[in-house]
């Protein structure tokens, strides 16, 4: 296990494109939303790039903090912190300004039978933060779930493609998007639209829920036989770069990993390493939710952590019995049911 620590801790350092894009960026950093999968790790980043920088710039973390000892460990790492709920109008007016927005709140799984909810927080409360930061620069995150299902053979949807979203998860995601937009064109926002799919990491994703399938003998979901993925480090990365890019319109950049992923592969690479046989239920069918990102690695260069490299990791990882979090992405969803 302290041998994978160390590999996993080594991803997590600052790159040197990033440490030299954050010394460009003036004024500092809060975070909205930052306690969920993938915020306390990108505090810690923007943190260390900081730091790495030699530069004064301060990163607040702005959340519930409902998971117990979140909030003093990103504390201890020198991240300002914030415990807020966003939907309460009181709150989020007292918050602090600053010059960069990360903007990571919002609400997924359960969206069946709390549609209310969901597009409380994925609609109106983006239009309420949008109008109290209007002055800044704001990372929107989103999702290609905003996109239709596509041909495989396509190789992914580019950001030109019109909108075509499965269900009201993916209708509120779109409508985030469009109330963040329509701050842009009434105040000059500067944004950038960070529609992600899917991030990893050792403790979720749509590779661990494979490995650990195919570790535990249970069958393999072929329902959605193809998919899109990227290092959550690599994903955070971008996520603080990408703050330079914030632009009037809105620049709108897909944002994951360049393989068009066959789920039969990822677990018959799990199986290699397993000593195991995969198992499979459902066929793969034509189409999948599949973006193409040209235009991120444009931007932002190649992913640092390889499609391997993250199978090798998850597969030693789930061999060890590491630490994983219950919040599964439900990749297999043709329908948009969440």
């Amino acid at each position: 296990m302290n041998s994978i620590q160390q590999v996993y801790q080594d991803l997590l350092e600052p790159s040197d494109a990033l440490v030299a894009d954050i010394k460009k960026l003036d004024g500092d950093i809060i975070i909205l939303g930052a306690g969920g999968k993938m915020g306390p790790a990108l505090a810690k980043l923007a943190r260390k790039a900081i730091d790495k920088a030699g530069i004064p710039k301060k990163v607040t973390a702005v959340s519930r903090f409902s998971e117990p000892g979140l909030q003093n460990e990103l504390e201890l790492a020198g991240i300002e912190t914030c415990s807020a709920d966003l939907l309460d109008d009181g709150q989020l007016q007292q918050l602090p300004d600053a010059k960069n927005i990360l903007y990571l709140a919002g609400q997924k799984f359960g969206t069946t039978g709390k549609e209310a909810y969901t597009w409380a927080m994925n609609v109106y409360l983006p239009g309420r933060v949008a109008e109290k930061y209007r002055h800044s620069r704001i990372v929107v995150f989103s999702t290609g779930n905003v996109y239709p299902l596509s041909a495989v053979s396509l190789g992914g949807l580019a950001e030109d493609h019109p909108p075509g979203p499965l269900g009201e998860y993916a209708q509120s995601c779109l409508g985030r998007e469009r109330l963040f937009q329509y701050a842009a064109a009434k105040y000059a926002t500067p944004l950038f639209i960070y529609r992600l799919n899917y991030a990893v990491d050792l403790s979720y994703g749509v590779l661990l829920e494979i490995a650990k399938s195919v570790n535990e003998g249970r069958p393999v979901d072929l329902g959605m036989g193809h998919v899109n993925v990227i290092w959550q480090g690599d994903a955070n990365e971008i996520a603080l770069r990408a703050l330079l890019h914030c632009a009037v319109p809105p620049k709108i950049v897909n944002i994951t990993g360049p393989e068009t992923v066959s789920v039969r592969w990822a677990a018959q690479e799990f199986g290699k390493l397993f000593g195991k046989t995969p198992q499979f239920i459902n066929e793969e069918k034509p189409t999948a939710l599949l973006s193409n990102a040209a235009e991120s690695f444009r931007l932002f260069g190649y992913p640092r952590v390889t499609l391997k490299q993250m199978i090798g990791l998850l597969a030693e990882w789930v061999n060890q019995g590491g630490k994983t979090i219950n919040k599964p992405t439900h990749f297999q969803e043709r329908e948009g049911q969440f």
